[in-house]
Parts: structure tokens; sequence; C-alpha cells
């Protein structure tokens, strides 16, 4: 059983098991350390949080987070929440990798467990937390190959770190698998996979940022883009609302957009999950029972640790025989038949 998939067990049985020992379960306290984007940033941090509230709501635990205004805060808060006793310490971000190792060693019987960070050799307190998004990136662009009008995508990341190249590697990819299945020649701008260079904010923060990059993009000739920068997207989607979604459709990351920016759900075509409220969640559920181990989960489309979000407002858009490419691509993933790395 994939290491994931136990953790999620874990996570549905302690949910029962925990509901009847509250008065155990209300001593247990969850802490989280965002990254800069802020625990709203209707991304990662706030998809991680949700696993712990989650867990409050279903496991009677405390929750607790420390924002990050920049990354010198990392390691103040780190030790503000080791002072506070928390049973399970969560940060959020590859950029937290190093200040969370220095945490785990300093303290070595405190719990923590990282988002979007493998430790390699992997640390006896830590948990990793990593995703393979780049499969469910893949099949959203195979989708914005297939429905663009333009022939024309563009893509953009915040920074220049795996976890956002992931995604932009995945989408790449699919729209070129499109092309050899197609033989067609839709192109994507904004990143190079050969050579790792690319379209970047250098911030997580900047709405201002989202709408010129996608302005960048659009007047390029791109009308599908798919923003990788946490809330700079939110400006993407502004843009988007403001030109049509005839002219300019946006692909959200993390979660589903629809959902954490509902005034402008429909300019979204989808999102690519990234499912970081389960593996929290699964990771509390085995600080609790006592099954905490470090290592690293990987999240999957095969065990339901990425995915695409429903197509919502486009569904009727999206025309039946692309939905079913889609639904034999994701099992291709699935059985390696498809190799999302182009």
């Amino acid at each position: 059983m994939a290491i994931f998939e136990r953790y999620m067990l874990r996570g549905a049985v302690a949910s029962a098991a925990f509901a009847f020992a509250a008065s155990s379960a209300a001593a247990f306290t969850a802490c989280q350390v965002t990254d800069v984007g802020g625990i709203d940033d209707k991304g990662f941090n706030q998809t991680a949080w949700k696993g712990i509230t989650d867990a409050q709501t279903e496991m009677g635990i405390e929750g607790r987070f420390l924002e990050s205004q920049a990354e010198t805060d990392y390691e103040a808060n780190l030790n503000s929440l080791v002072a506070a006793e928390c049973d399970l310490i969560v940060t959020v971000g590859f950029l937290l990798g190093d200040a969370t190792a220095a945490a785990a060693a300093a303290n070595p019987d405190q719990k923590l467990t990282i988002v979007d960070f493998a430790y390699d050799p992997t640390i006896p307190n830590v948990l990793g937390q990593v995703f393979a998004t780049d499969q469910a990136a893949f099949m959203a662009g195979y989708l914005a190959a297939g429905m663009t009008q333009t022939g024309i995508l563009g893509t953009f990341g915040g920074i220049n770190i795996p976890p956002v190249t992931i995604f932009m590697d995945g989408f790449v990819a699919g729209a070129n698998y499109y092309n050899a299945q197609k033989g067609t020649d839709v192109t994507v701008l904004g990143w190079n996979p050969e050579s790792r260079e690319g379209l970047f904010t250098n911030n997580f923060e900047s709405l201002d940022d989202g709408r010129v990059f996608a302005q960048n993009l659009y007047d390029e000739g791109a009308d599908i883009v798919m923003p990788v920068a946490g809330p700079v997207g939110l400006g993407s989607a502004a843009l988007a609302d403001e030109l049509g979604t005839e002219e300019l459709k946006i692909i959200g990351v993390d979660a589903d957009q629809t959902q954490t920016d509902p005034e402008k759900a429909h300019v979204y075509l989808t999102s690519v999950l990234k499912r970081m409220d389960a593996t929290v969640k699964g990771a509390i559920a085995a600080a609790m029972d006592g099954s905490f181990e470090g290592g690293v989960i990987v999240g999957t489309l095969e065990n339901d640790g990425v995915g695409l979000a429903p197509f919502h407002s486009f569904d009727d858009a999206v025309p039946a025989d692309l939905k079913a490419e889609l639904e034999a691509i994701r099992a291709g993933i699935i059985d390696g038949s498809i190799n999302v790395g182009g």
C-alpha cells in the first residue's frame, strides 16, 4: 500500500476512533507555519490549513498558526511553536525546508511535517509531503490544447523552484502529447522544460503581477493561461473576467479555484489539485494514534493525492470525446503506459 494511502486510511479510521475520545483529542494541538502568502492565500497555505480545521471538526483537536511575512520569519515562528509545545508542527512550502530541518535537529522529540519538501536522507521526526502534480498538470495541458482557439497557451510561476516548475513541466508535456496525438502545433509560452527557463514573478503575493504576466501572454496570443504562483493568479483571473472567457480562460492550481475565488469562478476552465488537506489530516491522525514516523508521502493520480477539478461552468463546452480522452490519459498515467516526462 502506498505511503500516502496508508496515511489517508489512518485518517479515515482515526476520524471515527477519535469521535468518542474528545477528552484525549482536546489535548492534541496541531500548529502551522505558513509561507509568505498567508493563511488565506487561496492556495497551498490555505489548503494545508484546511487539513487542520478538518481535524478540528472531525477529531476535536486544537489548531494554531503563525504567518510568515518574510523568509526571515521562518525560524522564529518554528521556535515559537516548539516552545508552545505543539504536538505536531506543519510547515508549508519548499522554502521552509532548511528551517524545518534545523528545528527538527534541535528538537528531536518534536514531530513535524512539511508540505512540498522531501529530505534525502529522510529525517526521523519529519514527514515530507510531496505531490506528483505533473501528472494532473499533464491532463490540464492536454485539456487546454484541446480547448484553445488560438493554438497558443501560457504559463508562469511565482519562483523557479521544483514545487512550482513541476506544474509547468506537466502542462507543457500534456500539450505536446496532444500535438503528437492530433498532429497539431499548439504552443506553450512561459516555460522551457529543457533550459529550465521561463516567466516568474519572483513572488507569491502581487495580484498586479498576476494581471501583468497574464496580459503579456494574452498579448502574445495565449487564450488559456495557468499561473503557478499562489494568490498572484487571482490577478490573472481578474484580467480574464474583464476580457471575457472567449478571450482568456484560467487554469488554477493547488485548490479548486472556483471554490476559493468564487467571484471569478466562471473564468476557471479547471484547476490542478494538490490535496494537501488530506495529507495534513492524515499526518495529524498518525501523530495522534502513535504511528507517526519520518519519511515521505507522495500524492499521485492513483491515490487521489493530485487530480483535476470539475469543469464547472465549462462542462458543456468541453467536448465529450475530449473528456473521454482525458479519462484514458489518467488511466495511462496510472498504469505507466503514458510518461508525463514528455
